[in-house]
């Protein structure tokens, strides 16, 4: 079967004074179809779910899981990382533990040495250059969907093989998730082995999420682990021990919105915690210390997280990527309503988009609701977008979260949607795989030569300077793909063979430059000429080398 060619730049102006990047390009234009629908059954029905799965999701959920990826540069993926890494680091000084739990309920300031607490998610806005932490949640769902999803992806053309997550990435994310869960049991001083975990949400079989559910059951199973999915209201404590009809619990994972188990069918829980009868995770304290969205105003407050003692460095990476978040008081109830455009108001202890707001659409009535309290207010920083078919008005917004589990990020995923938040109603939206180069951690998915990798960049008559993976320069030079908008024009190319380090540029080994034309039906082809006629200048030298070190670094980005 043939396959559309990709056309990889867009439409630029006459003189390209700033061009978009590769990645933008393909998420504007790139209209290949990745899931393989009856690899995705067969993977919820017979690899990983119980059979009947893919008709729930089908029939329940039939905006879960989008057909296209969203492409996402190694450097903005390296970013994410390093700002999981930043957050920890803070959240580890005993003087923001202190602050963040004296705020908090009594319950969170139990088990300051144990658990860590699994899957929490760090979401992302992507607009162009600016990476903008929106916030961070201790329950978050999509793991294993994702992971299913990442066995259902296939390339649409060799340049994106070195992209597309493999299945082996899959099964090593599966095998980590309950090496996870193991750990949490280690880490609360346990020494005989796990045996039983409750999965625990409020009326499960009614939750939009519940097909992940019954795919954590049947991870855990298959691992050794008996596993339940369980109302908070249908367990009991009893004798010491927390237990769900016969079945004796020894680790409940956490998915209920109750963050401090205040609600009445929560009871049975909140003494099995509070008597350490049971290993909770993700628990109170990790809500109060990650999730509470008042920490993002610390977060984004140079002069509190001088006073915190947080390292300059570390300061700056959340400062970039913080947007400014700030407490509602009703002092500042002017101000804050004069500029509520650029605004988006949240509650602190809320969760998915539930009585959050943008500014633009506040009425009266609910701006009132706000002033009584429990809100912070955030800059807006406008999601990413991806096009999703050549009509410019069916682009979808997307935003990204790195699923984190004690400081290191496990892996990243997109969320396809339109209107004013995230959600799972939108025809072609839904969780989409991230294509990249890296994985969530920010190592190279594949290194081509063992320690060395090659980087090609092309460069324009107006001095721009434009990264290529290497994927990608291989298809336009086999002609399996295009470049339209440039057609006619005479670009130089440069291919720097570099050493890499645990996965990340180390050295420049070898240089090549040459020319390259884009002929009229945007093909790339080379062009005979003298050896010098492809070298850059100092200024375009110095931006491919800063492009190649300073994104392994993951630089600040300017807003």
């Amino acid at each position: 079967m043939s396959r559309p060619v990709p056309h990889l730049f867009g439409d630029a102006p006459a003189a390209l004074p700033a061009p978009a990047t590769t990645i933008e390009q393909l998420n504007r234009e790139c209209f290949c179809l990745s899931l393989d629908r009856q690899a995705l059954a067969h993977a919820l029905d017979a690899e990983l779910g119980p059979p009947g799965l893919s008709r729930l999701v089908r029939e329940r959920c039939p905006f879960m899981f989008a057909a296209r990826p969203v492409f996402v540069a190694a450097a903005r993926i390296r970013r994410m990382a390093q700002v999981v890494r930043a957050v920890e680091s803070v959240v580890a000084l005993p003087a923001y533990r202190e602050q963040a739990l004296a705020a908090a309920p009594a319950i969170a300031r139990l088990g300051s040495a144990g658990p860590r607490g699994v899957f929490f998610g760090y979401d992302f806005h992507l607009d162009q250059d600016y990476l903008g932490l929106i916030e961070i949640n201790t329950n978050a769902g999509g793991a294993m969907l994702n992971a299913v999803l990442a066995r259902a992806q296939q390339a649409c053309c060799e340049a994106m093989d070195s992209m597309v997550p493999t299945r082996a990435s899959a099964a090593d994310f599966e095998q980590r998730i309950v090496g996870m869960f193991r750990q949490e049991w280690r880490l609360a001083g346990r020494l005989r082995p796990l045996a039983s975990i409750a999965i625990v949400d409020t009326a499960p079989p009614e939750q939009y999420l519940y097909a992940e559910f019954l795919l954590f059951q049947q991870l855990f199973e298959r691992h050794g682990l008996r596993a339940v999915i369980a109302d908070p209201s249908s367990l009991e404590w009893r004798d010491g021990t927390l237990w769900h009809g016969d079945v004796a619990i020894d680790l409940v994972y956490n998915r209920l919105t109750d963050f401090y188990l205040e609600k009445p069918e929560s009871a049975a829980l909140r003494e099995a915690y509070l008597h350490q009868g049971v290993v909770l995770t993700p628990h109170p304290q990790a809500h109060a210390l990650y999730a509470d969205k008042r920490q993002l105003a610390v977060f984004s407050d140079a002069a509190r997280l001088q006073a915190l003692g947080v390292p300059e460095a570390t300061r700056q990476v959340l400062l970039d990527v913080v947007p400014h978040t700030e407490v509602v008081n009703a002092a500042d109830g002017e101000r804050l309503w004069a500029a509520r455009r650029g605004l988006f108001f949240k509650p602190v202890a809320g969760f998915g988009s539930r009585a959050a707001y943008r500014g633009d659409k506040l009425t009266r009535r609910v701006w009132q609701e706000i002033l009584s309290g429990g809100y912070v207010a955030q800059a807006i920083v406008p999601p990413g977008e991806r096009q999703i078919d050549e009509d410019a008005d069916h682009a979808m917004k997307f935003d990204l979260r790195a699923y984190a589990y004690a400081g290191d990020a496990q892996w990243v995923a997109a969320r396809l949607y339109q209107g004013q938040t995230t959600n799972f109603r939108t025809p072609g939206g839904g969780f989409a795989p991230v294509y990249s180069t890296v994985d969530a951690s920010g190592r190279a998915l594949r290194q081509s030569g063992g320690e060395h990798a090659s980087y090609v960049f092309l460069l324009d008559e107006a001095g721009g300077v434009h990264a290529v993976p290497h994927a990608l320069y291989v298809a336009l030079a086999r002609r399996e793909a295009a470049a339209p908008a440039w057609a006619g024009r005479n670009l130089r190319l440069a291919d720097w063979y570099v050493r890499l380090k645990d996965g990340e540029p180390d050295a420049i080994v070898n240089e090549t430059y040459g020319l390259a034309h884009v002929d009229a039906q945007g093909r790339l082809g080379s062009v005979a000429a003298p050896a010098d006629a492809g070298w850059p200048t100092v200024k375009e030298r110095e931006r491919m080398h800063a492009m190649l070190f300073e994104a392994a670094d993951c630089p600040g980005s300017a807003r």
